[in-house]
């Protein structure tokens, strides 16, 4: 345990920003999961309405992982893979018929 005032108040602060990251990939993972269950939907019935609901996902997902990588929660080569990974995903299925 810390002794003095400084190494404590670097515990609370190391708490916080682990919360705060923790929140952050958290949401990552579920709107990624949800962008792609999306693309499943979009296969199973090619309809304009869920087309839109993939694309403002997609959008909706890309913002929360370029604002992970400038506030330094995820890599910026981490967040370029998993846009790439997704993008790749949702071009597939947006493209075949």
């Amino acid at each position: 345990m810390a002794n003095n005032k400084s190494a404590k108040k670097r515990i609370q602060i190391a708490e916080r920003n682990r919360l705060i990251n923790k929140t952050y990939k958290s949401t990552v993972k579920t709107l990624t999961k949800r962008t792609l269950e999306n693309c499943k939907n979009y296969k199973k019935d090619p309809s304009e309405d869920n087309k839109n609901l993939v694309k403002t996902n997609l959008n909706k997902t890309f913002s929360l992982i370029d604002k992970a990588v400038k506030k330094n929660v995820l890599h910026k080569n981490n967040g370029a893979n998993k846009k790439s990974k997704i993008n790749n995903i949702v071009k597939t299925t947006l493209t075949t018929k």
